[in-house]
């Protein structure tokens, strides 16, 4: 009996999803990329563009770096990643976290953010900037845990020197968030913050959102019904790693990451300021199975930046533009898979996957940043001037 209301669920979410398709969509617009190109996907490098190295290790060094995010915070830039000796996720896994003041050009040796515990060790959760308070956001994972979950704890500074006590992030109702928030939250014009969480047990994906112009407090899932996964005991969601964007009628987008190896951006849409979302479609987005960020320029522009590949493969790195947020009509090549740009992997280990990883963006200074890590060993930022990308909505 369960399984005959597993199938009428799915069949109903698929008449659900058809129709939703049918109102709200993304498209890649045609002869944008040239898929037959493995390398640069038909793309030349732009003047302009610009890439900086945060963080190269050596022999003692750690060799594993993975989760890069960047926020511009006074006179400074701040970059936070994980950090490991060896392998990803591993026990004795930390956050860290470099500065620049030179427009990401070079950068300072990394320093400590958030160390493991004997129960607990944590990942990069990003950042948020509150007036002269930068906040980090610390995704604490409990050791040995399965299906394996984590809670996402925050640190704050005004100096960037001195940081208070790790803190729970709080849902509405005053208990800790026990998910893990995923690292780019949006605030919209109302100032309502929206974003996504993977919610124990395992790692589930919800949209959540708060109206606390602090983002510490009061989040609160959204109306979401995820796709069916393979597995109905899944330890995960079919969509991972969301990020969001406004299209310029108002509606919200929010795309997924695809578990199911569709190797398609997953999208889903809210009409109501992310209080509730559509049943999420594959859409004709190329994805390499990948962490991705999406977001707004201050003229409206919509972007995505991701490897649009039709297999597991993480180059080249590209940022996708619209002026609308539902047809991408322009991309820029950010790092190619060309021997001349995609360096060899220099140390071994575990989910060392090779090309450009879990990139995340943001504004500073008249230009768009995004960090990632190469290699999941080197990182690195790219910079483009939005003078090169923006579309004077």
């Amino acid at each position: 009996m369960q399984r005959i209301h597993f199938y009428i669920l799915v069949f109903l979410m698929l008449l659900l999803t058809e129709n939703v398709a049918s109102q709200d969509q993304i498209m890649l617009a045609d002869g944008v990329i040239d898929t037959t190109d493995e390398w640069s996907l038909g793309l030349q490098p732009e003047d302009g563009v610009e890439t900086f190295t945060i963080f190269m290790p050596n022999d003692t060094t750690d060799h594993y770096s993975n989760g890069v995010v960047m926020a511009a915070f006074g006179e400074k830039l701040y970059c936070m990643w994980q950090s490991s000796p060896t392998d990803e996720d591993s026990d004795d896994t930390w956050v860290a976290c470099s500065q620049s003041e030179d427009g990401g050009q070079t950068w300072c040796p990394p320093q400590a953010l958030a160390l493991p515990t004997d129960t607990t060790y944590c990942t990069s959760g990003g950042w948020m900037v509150r007036g002269d308070t930068l906040i980090a956001l610390i995704d604490t994972w409990r050791k040995g845990l399965n299906p394996r979950g984590g809670e996402t704890h925050y640190i704050m500074t005004t100096d960037g020197r001195t940081w208070s006590e790790r803190k729970p992030l709080l849902m509405a109702d005053g208990t800790a968030m026990k998910g893990v928030l995923e690292q780019d939250p949006c605030q919209l014009p109302s100032g309502r913050m929206v974003g996504a969480s993977h919610f124990q047990p395992g790692l589930h994906v919800c949209p959540v959102f708060t109206d606390d112009p602090t983002g510490l407090t009061g989040w609160t899932k959204a109306i979401f019904l995820p796709l069916p996964t393979k597995e109905a005991d899944s330890k995960q969601s079919r969509e991972l790693e969301p990020s969001q964007f406004v299209q310029a009628d108002g509606t919200l987008v929010m795309t997924f990451r695809d578990q199911q190896s569709s190797f398609r951006k997953l999208a889903s849409f809210s009409h109501d300021d992310g209080h509730s979302w559509s049943v999420p479609v594959v859409t004709a987005i190329p994805d390499a199975r990948t962490k991705q960020c999406a977001g707004n320029l201050s003229d409206g522009t919509a972007f995505m930046v991701s490897c649009p590949a039709d297999g597991k493969r993480r180059w080249p790195l590209l940022l996708f533009l619209s002026r609308d947020g539902r047809l991408f009509d322009r991309a820029v090549l950010l790092r190619s898979g060309a021997s001349t740009d995609l360096p060899l992997r220099r140390y071994e280990g575990k989910a060392k996957t090779l090309g450009y990883s879990y990139p995340k963006a943001m504004v500073s200074q008249g230009c768009l940043y995004v960090g990632y890590s190469t290699n999941k060993e080197t990182v690195e930022c790219t910079r483009i001037p939005l003078s090169l990308i923006q579309t004077g909505l």
